[in-house]
């Protein structure tokens, strides 16, 4: 295969969630990733998940999901001996990507400025809660404290009158897709320019970016007025569950009250026109709704283009054809620990010399002696960094 990043060499600083997951894309596409852990306080995510051999294993299924195409290495870069490799593996690396607070790395001195020192072109990206820069700077969080800090949780339960999370770490899986677009885009920069970059990742960015019409909105000072929530897509209670109903432009509109039998509701054509007719539309679905099952008004509206699906579980979800047709979901290759254990592949597909799951995610320092042989370290001084506890 020729991937896109098949060649590059990936320097993985990082633990939980987003900064795994951006290495992890890096990896499907072809990129040589070296994931880092003290050896004594791994990524805490190797021990989380709902099959407690595996946790025990350090193959929790919180690492598995975004750990494969890495190779391991223990470093402790508190100490002069593990930070002395670091840099040994930053002088050969192409990007170097850490997820801990404000200042931690430049502190033990691996920041980008110490790494510039060294490999001038380096890409190197910071992933933090909230940013380099700023009150809140040195502040840690999780993917729950952005959504809190972000309104995303008084958003989402606004209806209800309490705050309410989504029931997905999509904050962490956005920032982690949102680094390694940034990523992306700087090596592009530097094979135009020759130049390296610095990445500044903030989590609570990338939070208020998702809720996108709404922040502006938000924010604008001006005269405005509040908007409905459209009718037209909105869940409704159909025969056997919900349904969630889609149509959001006109040309949908349209279709689905022509095929209703609503004439006067299908001639509306403008914006403020559909959301005065707000109640007289919702009074309408409510009634219609409960007449079919949601497979059958599923069946219906594709066949008029109209979006709208039943609301599913996960688990239903997973067990669609339609998830079987697109490949998402892989089996990892030659872990006999995880048999029977699929892992989310890229959520995207290449024509050709797309992304691919080629190595299980590894054990807790498996490649530690192989990563520092090919660095010129023999067996005497490796043994030496494990005695020192560096390894």
């Amino acid at each position: 295969m020729n991937r896109p990043f098949e060649g590059l060499r990936v320097l993985d600083a990082t633990h939980i969630l987003a900064g795994p997951y951006c290495t992890y894309l890096l990896g499907l596409l072809g990129a040589a990733v070296i994931k880092v852990e003290n050896p004594r306080e791994p990524d805490p995510v190797r021990g989380r998940g709902p099959v407690p051999a595996l946790n025990e294993a350090g193959l929790g299924f919180n690492y598995l999901v975004q750990g494969s195409n890495k190779r391991s290495l223990t470093l402790d870069l508190k100490t002069q001996a593990g930070r002395a490799v670091f840099l040994k593996l930053a002088a050969e690396a192409d990007v170097v990507v850490e997820n801990w607070r404000a200042g931690a790395f430049p502190a033990l001195g691996l920041g980008y400025d110490d790494i510039r020192a060294i490999k001038p072109d380096i890409v190197y990206c910071s992933l933090t809660a909230f940013g380099q820069d700023g009150p809140w700077a040195q502040a840690t969080a999780y993917d729950p404290t952005v959504q809190a800090f972000s309104g995303i949780m008084q958003r989402t339960g606004a209806a209800m009158g309490v705050p309410v999370m989504p029931g997905a770490p999509f904050i962490d899986y956005g920032a982690g897709l949102n680094a390694a677009f940034a990523i992306a885009s700087a090596l592009f920069h530097r094979q135009r320019s020759g130049e390296g970059q610095y990445i500044d990742c903030a989590m609570l960015d990338l939070a208020l970016v998702m809720t996108g019409p709404a922040l502006v909105a938000d924010d604008y000072q001006g005269e405005k007025v509040p908007l409905p929530v459209e009718a037209g897509t909105s869940c409704y209670r159909a025969k056997d569950g919900w349904l969630q109903l889609g149509a959001y432009n006109f040309r949908q509109a349209k279709r689905l009250w022509t095929a209703l039998g609503r004439p006067d509701l299908a001639a509306i054509d403008s914006w403020p026109a559909l959301w005065a007719a707000t109640p007289q539309i919702r009074t309408a679905l409510e009634a219609i709704m409960p007449s079919r099952t949601c497979a059958e008004w599923e069946d219906f509206l594709r066949e008029i283009r109209v979006p709208g699906a039943r609301v599913r579980s996960l688990p239903e979800a997973i067990a669609i054809p339609q998830v079987a047709a697109r490949n998402l979901l892989q089996e990892m290759p030659g872990l006999a620990a995880t048999a029977g254990v699929r892992v989310p592949g890229a959520p995207f597909a290449f024509a050709k010399d797309g992304p691919a799951i080629d190595r299980p995610p590894p054990r807790l320092g498996q490649h530690t002696d192989e990563i520092l042989a090919e660095l010129g370290y023999d067996a005497q001084a490796i043994a030496a960094l494990r005695d020192d506890g560096a390894i």
